[in-house]
């Protein structure tokens, strides 16, 4: 009997390891992969999509909250960019703003690019008329195209 004892220990012994280095690898499949590795799927090009949405709002925002009381005061900027060229569209911005809005401009406008790239974006081919001036309408600055 004593001989029993140690010989049915080792075997458990065996049958725990042999079970739990089983579930590791389970556990493993499970757990997120580091994001480096993570697939270019349509759940990133998605979030990626709403993080530039959400730079472009509130680039937007910022801009709007200054009232139009001079279109002397205000100058524009292309911003984004088409997939096959030209930007997407053109902002008023006021001139007191400039080098903080044209910076944030630009880091969106290369955003866009890069997205574009990465995911084969296709657009439309249509030039965005660059505006010829701008005009204060009840407080908004308003681009005034060709």
């Amino acid at each position: 009997m004593l001989k029993t004892i140690p010989c049915v220990s080792a075997v458990l012994l065996g049958f725990a390891l042999f079970v739990s280095c089983g579930s590791a690898r389970e556990v493993d499949a499970h757990l997120p992969k580091d994001i480096s590795e993570r697939p270019k799927d349509e759940s990133s090009q998605k979030y990626e999509q709403a993080q530039l949405d959400q730079l472009r709002a509130s680039i937007e925002s910022e801009v709007t909250r200054e009232k139009c009381t001079s279109a002397g005061e205000w100058a524009f900027a292309p911003m984004g960019a088409k997939a096959c060229g030209g930007p997407q569209l053109y902002i008023a911005y006021p001139k007191k703003m400039e080098t903080s809005i044209l910076e944030r401009i630009k880091d969106y406008t290369e955003k866009v690019k890069a997205f574009n790239q990465k995911y084969g974006v296709i657009s439309d081919c249509m030039m965005v008329n660059e505006p010829t001036g701008i005009k204060c309408i009840n407080g908004k600055a308003e681009l005034i195209n060709p």
